[in-house]
């Protein structure tokens, strides 16, 4: 699968698509430029990674820069939101 391929991006908002569900879940999620994820958190352990665009990302009150490369580590139940200063697409792998 070529991840790249499947990158598209909403006039406005946030596009996700579930692309692998097993013992891990994986989506990919595109964010157009300016839109948010308000603060939320999930019950299960997860990985963001940065495919491409920039954003900011709050991880239980500190902000990490979003750019290609980054991998994010959450942990359950950990507070988090994010904001996508660019287009900006990631992976979310949960498990």
């Amino acid at each position: 699968m070529n991840i790249k391929q499947l990158i598209k991006y909403p006039k406005k908002g946030i596009l996700s698509e579930e692309i692998l569900k097993d013992t891990i879940e994986v989506s990919l999620f595109c964010m157009s430029k300016g839109s948010e994820m308000s603060e939320h958190t999930s019950t299960k352990k997860a990985i963001v990674h940065v495919l491409e665009g920039r954003g900011i990302f709050n991880l239980e009150g500190k902000d990490i820069e979003m750019k290609p490369g980054i991998l994010i580590h959450m942990k359950e139940n950990a507070r988090h939101s994010l904001k996508a200063l660019d287009n900006t697409a990631f992976l979310l792998w949960l498990w």
